[in-house]
């Protein structure tokens, strides 16, 4: 977008975008660990996956259908919490800002009961692996402690992306959620590179390390980031915004906006089914049809997150200069062909290179997705509530993804390649829904950054 065309110059304030991403940034790393592992304990004792297992480990030996539905169930309640939080904040003024109260409550009850999830898996005795009839009690337990740990990371996920869009102007938010995705990149990168090996030393350490990392990325957030004193800059003063009427204004939004809204949503939701299903499943992959650890298996992925952190801010920039629909497309059309090829390949560095051409096209998808969805608002009061619609749909996808993959690998007798057919056709899904899409580039603004009508 030219200066012209934004209605002022403006400029990115990067030092206080990165600053903003810390709170993304433990957020992910927490993400990357569960994603890793998680699907290991579940099925972990189970005859089909262990077969494949070089050293097989304790676990509740689910099969893959099973497992998929237990990584998606626990999201459920997140599917209507998060545009509840997001409308609650929306509305929330305290001395410490809008979005900070709801990030201090929840991040500590995320950070323990991530802390915690090895623990059922350390008491399983030999005897009872992968027989859970004998140890109900610490299935229980063991989905006990991840419902309260995805209930807290959903309660403060919105008020964390919300401060973004809250604190930067309409034609600058792809260039400052290219900042924010390079920060969850890192995350990833660290979770993957530093964390993942530390497993096959002991499960408990990167739980902890996890754990630790989110509260020292919310207290420099909280230390660095003064979100009320930034606000000012962008808020209109309007105080009244109770959340059922926030809601009934969606009802306002012109037709040209609802429809673009319907479709965008519908995109975000077939390529989250699709990045789901790769990023719950990867590391089973790598155990499985690589003969990999569980920890060398979680690295892998790293080579994708680390090319995504490198083209995450470019990718920013391009949707801006030109247009974030065309830059999510062919983000879609390069991932979904390097999918395809992998289907075919067993080279483990073959492997990793057409993951890191994905990681560069999934920025593509992944910075330029939100920014379009919140600028198909017409009201800039309603961030925290078009914030939450987009995880409504990213967040269902979550439920019903990892299940959906899960199934095709069990019909193809837990064959884990069966991943590179199925995740291509969510995507090229993504990419019919997208060229329905007419609205959700950057806004013109005025001086002080708010949207012209």
């Amino acid at each position: 977008m030219s200066k012209e065309e934004s209605g002022t110059t403006l400029k990115l304030n990067w030092g206080f975008t990165f600053l903003i991403g810390l709170g993304f940034f433990g957020i992910e790393i927490l993400w990357r660990v569960y994603n890793s592992f998680v699907p290991i304990y579940l099925q972990s004792g189970s005859t089909v996956f262990d077969a494949y297992q070089a050293s097989p480990m304790m676990g509740f030996g689910l099969d893959t259908v099973t497992t998929g539905i237990v990584m998606g169930l626990d999201n459920l309640a997140a599917l209507f919490l998060l545009p509840i939080i997001g409308a609650l904040s929306d509305r929330t003024f305290t001395k410490i800002g809008r979005r900070m109260p709801f990030i201090l409550f929840f991040a500590p009850i995320a950070a323990i009961s991530f802390a915690l999830i090895p623990l059922a898996p350390s008491m399983i005795p030999i005897e009872a692996n992968g027989n859970i009839a004998e140890m109900r009690g610490l299935f229980a337990l063991f989905m006990i402690v991840l419902a309260i740990m995805l209930l807290a990371m959903s309660a403060f996920r919105t008020p964390v992306v919300s401060l973004m869009p809250d604190l930067t102007p309409s034609p600058l938010r792809s260039k400052a959620n290219g900042v924010i995705n390079f920060m969850g990149g890192l995350a990833g990168v660290v979770g993957t590179l530093a964390l993942s090996p530390l497993f096959d030393i002991s499960p408990w350490i990167p739980f902890i390390a996890g754990a630790v990392l989110l509260i020292v990325a919310v207290i420099a957030l909280f230390v660095l980031v003064k979100e009320k004193e930034a606000s000012v800059v962008l808020g209109d003063g309007n105080e009244e915004r109770e959340v059922l009427h926030v809601l009934k204004k969606l009802k306002d939004v012109p037709v040209a906006n609802r429809r673009t809204l319907t479709f965008l949503m519908t995109s975000i939701f077939f390529w989250f089914v699709a990045f789901n299903g790769i990023d719950t499943w990867f590391t089973s992959f790598g155990v499985t049809v690589l003969g990999l650890t569980p920890g060398k298996a979680g690295m892998i992925f790293s080579v994708a997150l680390i090319s995504f952190i490198i083209f995450a801010i470019p990718a920013g920039f391009i949707g801006t200069r030109y247009s974030r629909k065309w830059a999510i497309i062919i983000g879609l059309g390069i991932f979904t062909s390097t999918l395809v090829i992998i289907n075919n390949i067993t080279s483990i560095l073959v492997i990793e290179i057409l993951l890191a051409i994905g990681g560069a096209s999934w920025a593509l998808v992944n910075i330029n997705s939100l920014p379009m969805i919140i600028d198909t608002s017409t009201d800039e009061r309603m961030l925290g509530t078009y914030t939450g619609l987009y995880y409504i749909a990213s967040q269902l996808a979550a439920i019903l993804g990892p299940a959906v993959i899960g199934w095709f690998v069990q019909r193809a007798d837990g064959d884990f390649r069966k991943l590179f057919t199925i995740v291509p056709i969510f995507f090229g899904l993504a990419i019919v829904s997208m060229l329905f899409v007419t609205q959700g580039e950057a806004k013109k603004v005025d001086a002080h950054g708010r949207a012209i009508e």
